[in-house]
Order: C-alpha cells, then structure tokens, then sequence
C-alpha cells in the first residue's frame, strides 16, 4: 500500500481534519465538575460518530462515572490499541484567558499558527492526530493496514476511577499486541519521542508525637525533646553529601542504563543549565555520579513535600509542640517495590525515634515504575517512521512523572505501551490559554500514518 498517497491525502485535507477538530474542542466535557455530565456524554456521541463514518464498530459503553468509547477494525497484522482522552481540564480562572475557552479558533503567532482552545493539546488534537491518520488511509486504501481498537477515557483528568474497573472487565476484548498512546509531547519541543520509562510513585504522610501536650519552651527547653528536632534530624539524614538516597536496600532493584539509550539521550544535548535557570537554579542535586538527564528520567528520588509543627502565626507562641509532621514522595524506577521501599522508610523512622516517641502514618498505596521493553522490535519500527517525519532523528525517552495508563495496560492486559505525543513545553496545558501548534497536528498525523504502515508490516 502506497504511504506517500496516503501522506498526500493528510496534507491536501488539513483544513476538513481541522474543522473537525475545532468542532470536538466546542464540547465542554469537562470530567471534574457534574455540570458538564451531559456534555462528556456529548463528547463521547461525537466521536463514536466520527468513528463510525470510518466503518469502525464503535459505541459508548457507560461506566459508573463518565462512559468510554471503544471501537474496532478487523483486519490482518498486528493488532494496535490505540487510547485517547476525550475529558478536558477545567478552565478556572476564567478571567485570564484572552478567548473563550471553548469557542477554539486558529491564531497567528510569533511563532506559527496555533489551534487556541481547552483540550487542543491535552487530549483532543492529539487523540484526533490518530484519528484522522486512520481516515486518510481509509480514504486512499478502503480498509486500514491492520487490526486497531480505539479506547478513548472520559476521566482522565479526574483520576480514572472507572479505567481500571473497566479494562479488568473488558481485558480479552482490549488486549492486544501494542498499545499507542498519545499523552505526551516531543523533547525541549523539537525532537520527536517514544517515552519508554514512567517512573512510579510512593508517598508517606505522617506524624511524629513526643510529649503529650505542647510545652513552654522557658520550662521544658533543654529538658525536652523537640519533635521538630527530631523530625529535622530523620529528614536530613535520607541524603548523603553525594545526593544519594541513605534508605538501606534503596537502589538494590535500580536497573542501570542500557549504553545504546545513554548514548541517545547524550545525543539529545540537554541544556540543564537553562532548564534550572528557568526556575531560578544552577546546579543538579541529585546524585553527583548521574547525567542531569539520568537523575529526571531513569533515578529514584526521595523528596519532602511538606513539613508542619508547632506555631506558625504572627509573632511568637515559644512552645516546644507535641507533634511535628512531614510529606514524602519517592519517585521509583526499576523494579523497585512500593511497599519495600515503604517498609524501608518506615524501619529507619521508627529506628531513629527517642524513647518515649511514636508515629502516626496517613498514606495510600503506592505505584512501581513503568518500563517498555524496546526489545520488541515494534518500537524501532515506530522510532524510524517518527525520524522520517521530523527534522531531528526520533529518541526513546524517559519520563520524570507518572503515567498511569501505562502501567495499567502492562498490569491488566499484559501489554507495553508506546508513548508517543506532539505537544510542546509552552502548550499551557490545564493553564488558561492552552495551545496546541497547527505543526505538531498536521505532522502528528503524518507521523501516525507512517507509524501505521511501519507496525503493519
């Protein structure tokens, strides 16, 4: 089958696929607030609509919350489940928006034309990259290159209550050989992208009770042990002088960095430098022995996130308080376990508490890293067509966050994910003003079409 026909096809009707774009991000499914129920209802009619025009057997399938779409195509090669988002974030505060937020329009700007709207780059314009690659195939070739089932969430933005329940439910009917998702967005926005490894994510929320009343700092200073001290104490002494987490058993599950990825991302030419100075820093502080980029996309990390304890408001309350609190996250990566890590933190607390000290601990359970294994040659395959598409060569890349779609299709459906977006750092998701570049819609669909015909071989 014939790819530059089909590439064609996406150039010459950019202004169709558009329009229909447009017409989706007028729908204000926002997921997060139950006056807009309706309209995530309308969401999903509107694309087992536009589904259905392409002959896919597609239909809106309700869940306790908002309803997923899913349709399918039948056909020979490997079978592409490709997930999307339909809900949009809210659009809070209004009065800093310079157009309606759901009435999107395409403007000029200094640095190219943009589609300006709620959801043009997270998850509409990018869900629909997919979407109108597909019909410009059909459109060329009558029938699409491979077997595709389509997933599209109303919830996304709301914490995926119902995702999880949903795919145990359907898993025979989801999995599938491959999944693409289309969440992401391309390096320091111009190097497109294949996300290979999410970290996970593990936070404790407790608090440390010494004495059993606050007490008068003029009495019991000295005498007493400050819980604030203590806590000081636990929390300085998780880092070493390198940046290097001191939990014993920490790093024992940290795979190192295969040398053909440390190469790529050497390749990348990552400006840390700028990247901190945008947020008013110089130097790395994580561990001295690690590249900048290793230490965002493939290190775990322990952080406080909080500390609270004692008299906080104007003037001065001298009180030695009876308890001292704090919040930790650790980013996990490898096969680093959740609740090994926990046991970890929580032994050394507790090992480091005085005689008389006892903790309180308010946490919910954890999320172990994701990693796609890029043996399958799939992601080469989808590497060589993304580089095809865009003026830099492709990457696999790391990601600092957490994506839990990914992990879901591996934990539930056995299946490794591609992640794979367009978006760009300024696109001002779940910000007023977001964005999504008319470049990364029309070369996101190109690329999805060369992706397309690379898998279906």
């Amino acid at each position: 089958m014939s790819l530059d026909s089909v590439l064609a096809r996406i150039d010459n009707n950019l202004p169709e696929a558009l329009d229909r774009l447009l017409e989706l991000l007028r729908i204000p499914s926002i997921s997060t607030d139950p006056a807009f129920k309706d309209d995530c209802q309308t969401a999903a009619d509107w694309l087992v609509a536009d589904l259905q025009s392409l002959d896919v057997k597609a239909e809106k399938r309700q869940t306790p919350g908002h309803p997923m779409v899913v349709g399918h195509v039948d056909g020979d090669g490997p079978h592409i489940l490709f997930y999307g988002h339909y809900d949009v974030q809210p659009v809070d505060p209004l009065d800093l928006w310079d157009s309606a937020p759901f009435e999107p329009a395409i403007e000029d700007t200094p640095n190219g034309k943009v589609i300006r709207g709620r959801g043009s780059s997270d998850d509409k314009g990018q869900l629909m990259t997919f979407v109108e690659a597909c019909r410009a195939w059909k459109a060329e070739h009558g029938t699409l290159p491979c077997r595709i089932t389509f997933f599209f969430e109303g919830e996304e933005e709301s914490g995926s209550p119902s995702l999880v329940p949903f795919m145990q439910e359907n898993a025979a009917e989801l999995t599938s050989d491959i999944a693409l998702i289309c969440d992401t967005g391309l390096f320091e926005s111009a190097v497109p992208a294949i996300t290979t490894m999410l970290r996970g994510l593990l936070g404790e929320d407790f608090t440390i009770t010494g004495p059993d009343r606050d007490l008068h700092s003029g009495m019991y200073g000295g005498i007493a042990m400050n819980p604030i001290r203590v806590l000081n104490k636990i929390l300085a002494g998780l880092h070493d002088d390198t940046g290097a987490v001191t939990l014993p058993g920490f790093y024992d599950d940290v795979p190192e960095l295969p040398d053909e990825i440390r190469a790529q991302w050497q390749g990348l030419n990552f400006n840390h430098g700028k990247y901190l100075g945008d947020v008013g820093l110089s130097n790395p502080a994580g561990e001295q022995d690690r590249t900048p980029l290793e230490q965002i996309w493939s290190r775990p990390t322990c952080d406080v996130n909080g500390i609270w304890g004692g008299y906080t408001g104007d003037g001065f309350k001298t009180v030695l308080p009876s308890q001292a609190s704090a919040k930790l996250s650790f980013r996990l990566v490898g096969q680093q376990d959740p609740d090994k890590i926990r046991n970890a933190f929580r032994t050394y607390l507790e090992n480091n508490l005085p005689e008389g000290f006892s903790v309180e601990y308010r946490t919910e359970k954890g999320a172990p890293a994701s990693q796609m294994s890029i043996e399958d040659p799939a992601f080469e395959k989808a590497r060589q067509a993304l580089s095809d598409e865009w003026p830099r060569p492709a990457a696999y890349v790391g990601c600092g966050g957490s994506i839990p779609i990914a992990g879901y299709f591996k934990e539930l459906l056995g299946v490794d994910a591609m992640l794979i977006g367009f978006g760009r750092d300024d696109d001002q998701i779940h910000s007023p003003n977001e964005k999504y570049d008319l470049e990364s819609f029309h070369k996101g669909i190109r690329s999805w079409a060369r992706i397309l015909e690379a898998l279906s071989k």
